[in-house]
């Protein structure tokens, strides 16, 4: 599974939480049918729970993945942001001083 790209992985699992228990309600359960929003709730629900019971290892190392991702590059953004910040601190001290 780890050559898998865990996002993927987590977003099928995700989807099939919430589409499993809307198929069951739906087919199942004849008044369902008509109220389908209250379905669509009901499923929802039990795929949040579900969700939150046994996806916490996909999810986690979907985490990790994206992680890992924005870790590789964010040296250089992060001297670029830390020097705008560094100016937008000069320029905000030297009205503070203006102004005195």
């Amino acid at each position: 599974m780890k050559n898998r790209a865990p996002f993927l992985v987590y977003t099928v699992l995700r989807l099939l939480a919430f589409l499993v228990p809307l198929a069951i309600m739906w087919f199942f359960f004849p008044i369902f049918r008509e109220y389908w929003w209250l379905a669509a709730i009901f499923a929802a629900l039990i795929g949040m729970s579900i969700s939150m019971l046994f996806l916490r290892r996909p999810l986690t190392d979907a985490s990790a993945r994206i992680v890992e991702r924005r870790g590789g590059r964010s040296s250089a953004e992060q001297d670029d942001a830390d020097a705008e910040d560094e100016a937008i601190a000069g320029e905000a001290g030297a009205t503070t001083r203006r102004e005195d």
